[in-house]
């Protein structure tokens, strides 16, 4: 085989390895994120936070007798936070709001659903539950 033959042979398959290296190739899928366990966590994070700002950073006079106290570090996998009288986070819960793992759900109970403010606390809760961070409906 003549010399000039090779080369221009080796040239050819040279040529052909490289632009087979650079075709277009389909994108490997993406693989899903990983799913986190919920843990209710973000969203009672999301509720405290739109309920401290909407009712007592916003000096609402509804709520100028309670505090908040988050609990939002729970063991029991039941993040939540409670309304307190004003000043006294130890005393006796007047309203509970607490999520639970792997539900949307979020239950409240208390004494303060017992008063005229109920339907105010259900509004705002369901309007926050359902996404919004608008203090009035």
């Amino acid at each position: 085989m003549n010399v000039a033959r090779v080369s221009t042979l080796s040239l050819a398959l040279t040529a052909l390895l490289i632009a087979a290296g650079c075709a277009s190739r389909a994108p490997a899928p993406e693989k899903p994120a990983p799913r986190r366990a919920d843990t209710g966590l973000d969203r009672m994070e999301r509720l405290t936070l739109t309920a401290n700002r909407c009712w007592f950073k916003s000096k609402d006079p509804a709520f100028a007798s309670y505090s908040i106290a988050p609990e939002l570090s729970s063991f029991s996998g039941r993040p939540r936070f409670l309304l307190v009288p004003r000043g006294r986070l130890e005393a006796r819960p007047l309203l509970v709001v607490e999520g639970a793992a792997g539900s949307t759900e979020v239950e409240t109970y208390g004494p303060l659903l017992d008063t005229s403010l109920r339907t105010r606390l259900e509004g705002d809760l369901a309007r926050w539950r359902a996404g919004s961070t608008a203090c009035n409906a």
